[in-house]
């Protein structure tokens, strides 16, 4: 097994990339900035969304429907990770990333242009669940293996270089989420914006999808002909099953992130408009300096970490997550000072867990079965913790229950560092090694 294990000859290894690794990383990294900002724009325009979609004169009723779809597509995120994961280590990584990017572009431009309920009736919401649904089987392959390809493209010893080079294309989208939807909002009404307005950023993830489809064509492949000669559908299942620990620490590594994660950026912003009423175009100007923290940040965390075990990093992190998960409850009534303090005050211990985690689940994972092992507990994690992340946070908050959720995420968070030591252990590794 394998951490994708620093030797001591690899350590503070910062040579520069070669050019092949800097293209195929570049191609890699903007798949993962559009996942997420196709997830992101969905999310934060959930309130605009829903009145579209979703027959209701409550507003707060309309964006729960239009999340629980957002939840739906996460849920099919393992089937993702066990269909194309598979194949992935069958047939090679590069061809499962074209069909991947490929799926997310075309859906994305579905959804931008059906027509809504008022037009079409029920079957506005069927389209967009099936295209959520799509996106979620395309979602549950990305990140996954495009990480674990990033770390078969690198050298040894230059893991912490890929996660902050990978964060940092994730954070680009999120940015772009933001920054997209507060220039929307800010030069449309609220009622365009319900009405045709939130179309538009849909649009803009289209085009830049069939762009990354056309860089990705001169992807390396990172699986050696010999090696996709000896794989078989029995024997990746074989190597899943063998090293079932590990897929449950990376469920767990993943769920525990992924739900701190979409709390902070698409949650709290649904809960502020909402329930809190409060303005759209100063909640999207947080949440774009939310991303710009967050893009900066993943660089520095992956410079800070390079060339050394991120093992203990990623132990450090996890502890410092479980109180700073509290600081939401700060955020209790109305006020964009409050929502702006909770956002950004989270944001520091948020960039450093959401640097590191996709590394640490590819590392528990060895190459022949990484593809199936690391995208099925990316999907369960996903599906289970993050998708329903945003709606668990605005239901309890509906019904005066919001301190329920930080501790069900701390929680979740120190499962994580359970179940990751174990793994760990199980296969021989120790902490800092």
């Amino acid at each position: 097994m394998v951490e994708t294990v620093v030797s001591p000859a690899a350590k503070r290894n910062t040579s520069r990339f070669s050019s092949e690794v800097r293209r195929g990383l570049f191609g890699l990294g903007l798949g993962n900035a559009l996942e997420w900002y196709d997830w992101m724009i969905f999310g934060l325009l959930s309130a605009f969304i829903g009145p579209s979609f979703f027959p209701s004169h409550d507003p707060v009723t309309a964006t729960l429907g239009a999340l629980a779809v957002f939840a739906v597509g996460f849920a099919f995120r393992p089937l993702g990770g066990i269909l194309l994961g598979t194949l992935a280590d069958q047939i090679g990584r590069r061809r499962v990333m074209l069909l991947s990017i490929m799926m997310m572009a075309a859906t994305t431009l579905v959804i931008a242009l059906t027509p809504t309920y008022a037009q079409i009736g029920p079957w506005a919401g069927v389209i967009l669940l099936l295209c959520r649904v799509v996106q979620g089987i395309s979602a549950g392959i990305e990140a996954p293996l495009s990480t674990a390809h990033a770390l078969e493209l690198a050298p040894e010893g230059r893991e912490g270089a890929v996660a902050g080079i990978m964060t940092f294309y994730v954070n680009i989208g999120v940015l772009l989420a933001s920054m997209v939807s507060f220039f929307c909002s800010l030069a449309l009404s609220g009622d365009e914006m319900t009405a045709w307005g939130w179309r538009i950023p849909f649009i803009i993830g289209a085009v830049f999808g069939f762009v990354v489809l056309y860089l990705r064509r001169t992807l390396p492949e990172t699986m050696k002909p010999e090696e996709l000669a000896e794989t078989t559908t029995k024997s990746v299942w074989a190597g899943v099953r063998k090293n079932w620990l590990s897929v449950l620490a990376i469920v767990f590594v993943v769920g525990a992130v992924q739900a701190y994660s979409y709390a902070w950026t698409t949650g709290l912003p649904s809960a502020a408009r909402s329930g809190f009423k409060e303005n759209p175009t100063a909640v999207f100007a947080v949440t774009t300096i939310l991303g710009v923290i967050m893009v900066a940040g993943s660089w520095i965390v992956g410079k800070l970490v390079d060339g050394r075990p991120m093992s203990r990093w990623f132990i450090v992190t996890r502890i410092l997550a479980v109180p700073s998960v509290f600081l939401m409850l700060a955020y209790t009534e109305p006020g964009i000072g409050g929502f702006a303090v909770v956002l950004l005050g989270g944001s520091v211990v948020l960039v450093l867990n959401l640097t590191l985690y996709n590394v640490v689940s590819s590392s528990l994972m060895p190459k022949a079965s990484r593809g199936a092992g690391v995208s099925l507990g990316y999907g369960v994690g996903v599906a289970l913790f993050g998708g329903t992340a945003s709606y668990l946070l605005v239901w309890l908050q509906s019904v005066g229950a919001s301190w329920l959720f930080p501790v069900y995420v701390a929680v979740l968070l120190i499962l994580s560092i359970v179940f990751y030591i174990l793994a760990r252990r199980a296969n021989g590794l120790y902490i800092g090694k």
